[in-house]
């Protein structure tokens, strides 16, 4: 479930910056799901900080 929804969430992403004239072809969408949080998940405020979504710049 938290790997399809953390898919989901970077392709909106992407799906956004195309829409705002960014090329899809030069992006590279993944969902980490639970794999690699940041934060601990036992409070909201951690469960916030891992529904991120990160950029990095080939």
């Amino acid at each position: 479930k938290n790997l399809s929804l953390s898919k989901a969430r970077a392709a909106a992403v992407r799906d956004a910056l195309s829409a705002l004239g960014v090329d899809a072809d030069r992006m590279q969408t993944d969902g980490k799901g639970a794999a690699a949080p940041i934060a601990d998940n036992n409070s909201k405020e951690g469960k916030a900080k891992n529904r991120r979504v990160e950029f990095v710049k080939l």
